[in-house]
């Protein structure tokens, strides 16, 4: 079962537009076992341009499904979205079963806040985020990277529970920053 958290920033969010919401990501609960409580974090956006972006954030443990998409359409991009995560899951499906099924349960979290920087003289920091670091190893943080689609990501090595950074490089590889 999926609890949804839908939110608009410069919109009112209708009973219609959530409906839809709603109705489009019910169709992966079927990857999910009908027992499984799942949060879906939904963000819908207008900006001044009437350009329409939308979020969606699912947790699952120490793995996060994301996916956005921003278009001149609304209901396209939650189309769009739902995709995204669809196809998230059934690209990793099995490699999230088996790290769920192999996941150690550890209570201890980290909070660490990342920056982004504007290229500006002189730089000012815009934004800050709050993130927290949840004990992997190396296989299932490139895993998460892939699934964020970001081009780096931060974790706690769980086994010698130092923090590490994990980044995309310009060739397509990976590198690994430890931290000693």
């Amino acid at each position: 079962m999926i609890k949804y958290s839908i939110r608009g920033e410069n919109l009112e969010v209708t009973e219609a537009l959530r409906d839809y919401v709603v109705s489009k990501l019910e169709k992966i609960e079927k990857y999910f076992q009908a027992d499984q409580e799942l949060d879906a974090r939904v963000n819908l956006k207008v900006y001044r341009e009437k350009t329409a972006k939308v979020e969606v954030t699912i947790p699952l443990g120490s793995i996060t499904l994301r996916a956005e998409d921003v278009s001149q359409d609304m209901y396209g991009s939650i189309d769009l979205v739902t995709d995204k995560i669809e196809r998230q899951i059934r690209k990793n499906k099995t490699k999230i079963e088996r790290k769920n099924r192999n996941k150690k349960s550890t209570s201890q979290l980290f909070t660490d806040a990342v920056v982004e920087e504007v290229e500006t003289a002189p730089a000012k920091v815009v934004r800050s985020k709050q993130i927290d670091l949840k004990p992997m190893d190396l296989e299932e943080a490139l895993l998460q990277m892939d699934l964020l689609g970001h081009d780096f990501f931060i974790y706690t090595d769980v086994e010698d529970n130092t923090t590490n950074v994990l980044y995309r490089r310009e060739d397509g590889d990976i590198g690994l920053l430890e931290v000693r």
